[in-house]
């Protein structure tokens, strides 16, 4: 189901979950890293349904090791379940339907979610590149789920971020908050100021969500490292939930490649991350330089590069089957590849795309990698990021973007979104990535 999901079925309007608890962690010494200083956490969060799903399949896919068959496995185990067990309305709730789910399905249905909140949370705060933490530790010990770097960590480190999900009959403020402090305690807090493969950790998180099957609501709890500031000096704000970010700093090479990994693969970009698992490990011959095209895509205001194998032809507005013959006559051949999500399932109404700038900064960036033959990997790169649309922090209203309410989607501070309705959008050409050349524009 890489490239597209289906948004039938999803609730319509925005969520936001108040924070229910939050507990400050002591640790020596404090900060981990003297100039770091963590963004001030927030009374809620708020999100769309293309948000929540995206991010959803975001957390399932950071598993950087794993073959894209079973990053394709997990995201159709998972994204048809938020389609019905979620309930309409503006307060968080569970669907008549979650009744009929084995223990099993609702323990796993729940820790996804869970993931995903964490996800959107994170993001929030500004941090923008995100990885699996397994790295940390042997399978057999327990650690957090992610690894996150960008925004306030920048040039400083890496954060840790424990997820906890429970959709239980005796989920409560109370017990959340305790499965975020336990958690806190056992997967996190052994970690601090450990080396990882992406940077120094210098602080870390547990964020626990619930909800009670029976009733509407749900619950938020954080646990997070304390820092004690010294006399006199403020915390960090709180980042902006629409400006855009450029050139925030460099980002390391190790995470920008894990994260893009998972962002190419949602996209149906499979030849990227071959090319992608080549240079991490130079490990026997390497893929077909064969081209790669993207469609650019203008949507609300920016330009995004979708993937073909996301496109459902049949049902392309006519203007775009005639724009693409125009931009590319071996388009033509992509109407006769129907994408593999789609074989046996409904028609879609969203997918995955990457906002332009942040697609071909990274691909570039690729290529260079390539051009010396994977031997000689940066240690970080110019990336782009932007402002979170379709979720942030503080209860604001964050659905939409200026008043261009006609579109449905969520933006990641990485680049990578989910147009819940790409058909408003229109084409405007193709770009092509040569992995040994480069990008160009056709």
């Amino acid at each position: 189901m890489s490239g597209s999901i289906s948004k039938i079925g999803l609730w319509g309007v925005d969520k936001t979950v108040a924070l229910s608890g939050y507990t400050p962690h002591q640790h020596i010494p404090s900060p981990i890293e003297p100039d770091f200083a963590a963004p001030a956490h927030s009374s809620s969060l708020t999100f769309g349904p293309l948000a929540l799903a995206a991010a959803v399949a975001r957390t399932a896919t950071t598993r950087d090791d794993a073959p894209v068959a079973v990053l394709d496995a997990l995201q159709r185990s998972t994204l048809p379940m938020l389609e019905t067990m979620i309930e309409d309305g503006e307060t968080f709730g569970l669907s008549t339907h979650f009744q009929y789910l084995a223990d099993t399905e609702r323990t796993f249905l729940a820790a996804r979610v869970g993931a995903g909140i964490t996800d959107l949370y994170m993001n929030a705060l500004g941090y923008t590149w995100r990885a699996n933490a397994a790295c940390l530790s042997s399978t057999l010990d327990p650690h957090a789920d992610f690894i996150y770097e960008g925004g306030n960590a920048s040039g400083h480190g890496v954060v840790l971020a424990e997820a906890h999900g429970s959709f239980a009959a005796n989920a409560s403020a109370q017990s959340v908050h305790l499965q975020s402090k336990n958690k806190y305690l056992r997967q996190v807090k052994p970690y601090l100021a450990m080396t990882s493969p992406y940077g120094k950790v210098i602080h870390g998180y547990s964020i626990a969500f619930g909800s009670k099957p029976s009733a509407l609501g749900a619950f938020l709890s954080l646990s997070e490292t304390k820092i004690t500031k010294p006399r006199g000096k403020k915390g960090a704000p709180l980042p902006s939930q629409a400006t855009e970010i450029r050139g925030e700093g460099s980002t390391p090479t190790s995470i920008a490649l894990a994260a893009h990994r998972s962002n190419f693969f949602l996209m149906g970009g499979d030849e990227v991350v071959d090319w992608i698992d080549w240079v991490r490990t130079v490990d026997g011959a390497p893929p077909e330089p064969t081209p790669i095209e993207f469609l650019r895509l203008q949507y609300a205001g920016r330009q995004y590069l979708v993937h073909p194998s996301s496109l459902w032809w049949g049902d392309l507005p006519r203007e775009w089957l005639e724009d693409l013959f125009n931009y590319q006559h071996h388009w033509r051949h992509a109407l006769r590849w129907p994408p593999r999500w789609r074989v046996g399932r409904r028609p879609h109404l969203g997918l995955f795309a990457m906002e332009e700038t942040a697609g071909t900064e990274f691909l570039k960036s690729l290529t260079g990698i390539i051009q010396d033959g994977g031997r000689s990997i940066p240690a970080t790169l110019q990336l782009p990021s932007f402002g979170p649309i379709g979720f942030g922090l503080g209860g604001e209203s964050v659905g939409r973007i200026r008043d261009d309410a006609d579109y449905q989607y969520a933006l990641f501070r990485d680049g990578l979104a989910l147009l819940g309705d790409p058909n408003r959008g229109r084409p405007r050409g193709i770009t092509m990535w040569s992995p040994k050349e480069g990008t160009f524009l056709q």
